[in-house]
């Protein structure tokens, strides 16, 4: 019975071919892309970008995403997707212009992809990441995504006719279709900045993508300060989970080579202004998933198309980031803030779900979530120093007395 079942599955795999793992790699970039290219545009100007290093950053993260794509999907015959870091955008969103300008934010994404390298080259410092409690990874992912999550409901107060119809597509999409949500309400969107005449102002706008070069600025304490939260939190969001989801379909790839090439993309990148790329975690399912083809051995096909994807898509970033920059207020602060409720969602789940560093976790997500920065230290950091903090004084074992002995 378990030939006849073999042979039917083969027979199944054989007649479908490669055209469901395409789709599927198509739809992975598409949603992977229009769900939160405007957190990653937020993430960069609030450090200060101009709109030029903005497109140029979201060109280089498309590029490097696409060829690390390609290249890993192909040689290990895997559905390896690349994606930038949603999360670590998240984060950059939530931030001030640093003292160093855009420079210093340079610095520091260039820090973070040698960090990541590292964890490739050095089993201990990787195992050390591991280490962290998940409570508070993501207690301080939940605390910055806070501000941003809000921000969709702050828009629909202030113009009530721009945003409430970009809620009620996202909304009615959720019920129907969950996956087209965030693209849906983002093309609802185009609709609203198209009848508000905002297109008007893209004339004489660069629509081209140019690579913009950023010469990096030395201020230790900022680099530190961006570098260690996005690394932290690009690890243990994206890539640490990347595998996980990767393992719960029987792929199970070795992690140095592309940590080593997330890494040095970073690195290369930092200097076009693109903040970090990594292994997808939120979109590696629809790559990786049955949905991509009955075949687990044919699903690589999903993640070569996935990067083939992106690359297409590159070029686009300048037209991209001068329409989000043309679009009313609140338009794209909204889109950024649904596209990453449901990440907000799963990080406060987790965090308070342990029962045993639930009140480290809530500690670590009000200070993060209040935005309190000290000596160019942001909230990110200092909370998860107090959560750890907490920690570590709670779990310090008190010094016991030693009694004398007494002669019986």
């Amino acid at each position: 019975m378990g030939t006849e079942a073999s042979q039917t599955f083969e027979r199944t795999a054989e007649q479908t071919g490669y055209g469901s793992a395409v789709v599927a790699g198509v739809i992975t970039s598409v949603v992977g892309f229009t769900s939160s290219f405007a957190v990653v545009l937020a993430g960069l100007r609030a450090l200060g970008a101009t709109d030029d290093q903005a497109a140029s950053g979201l060109l280089i993260l498309c590029v490097t995403m696409g060829l690390g794509s390609i290249l890993f999907s192909w040689r290990l015959k895997m559905p390896m997707t690349m994606a930038w870091s949603t999360p670590g955008a998240a984060l950059l969103a939530s931030s001030t212009v640093p003292a160093g300008g855009f420079g210093a934010a340079v610095s520091a994404f260039a820090l973070t992809g040698i960090l990541i390298a590292l964890c490739g080259l050095i089993k201990p410092l990787g195992a050390a990441v591991s280490a962290i409690p998940a409570a508070l990874a993501n207690a301080m992912l939940a605390g910055v995504l806070l501000t941003l999550c809000v921000e969709p409901f702050k828009a629909l107060a202030v113009s009530p006719a721009a945003i409430a119809p970009v809620l009620l597509s996202w909304l009615i999409l959720m019920r129907v279709a969950r996956r087209w949500a965030v693209p849906g309400a983002l093309a609802v969107a185009v609709v609203v900045i198209w009848v508000s005449g905002s297109f008007d102002r893209l004339q004489g706008a660069r629509l081209t993508p140019v690579i913009t070069v950023v010469a990096p600025a030395w201020d230790p304490t900022t680099i530190l300060a961006i570098a260690l939260p996005l690394f932290l939190v690009t690890m243990t969001s994206q890539n640490i989970p990347g595998m996980a989801v990767l393992s719960s379909f029987g792929y199970r790839p070795p992690l140095a080579p592309p940590l080593l090439y997330t890494g040095s993309a970073t690195v290369l990148g930092a200097f076009g202004g693109a903040h970090a790329i990594n292994l997808a975690a939120i979109s590696a399912a629809l790559a990786a998933g049955p949905g991509a083809h009955p075949d687990p051995r044919r699903r690589w096909v999903a993640g070569v198309t996935s990067g083939a994807v992106y690359l297409v898509i590159g070029p686009l970033s300048a037209l991209v980031a001068a329409v989000s920059q043309a679009a009313p207020a609140g338009i794209m602060a909204s889109i950024a803030g649904l596209a990453l409720i449901g990440i907000f969602a799963s990080a406060a789940g987790s965090a308070l779900a342990d029962g045993t560093h639930r009140e480290a976790a809530a500690i670590t997500f009000l200070v993060a979530a209040s935005g309190v920065a000290f000596g160019g230290i942001g909230a990110a950091c200092w909370g998860l120093l107090a959560g750890a903090a907490y920690l570590l004084v709670l779990q310090a074992r008190p010094r016991t007395r030693r009694t004398p002995a007494t002669d019986g």
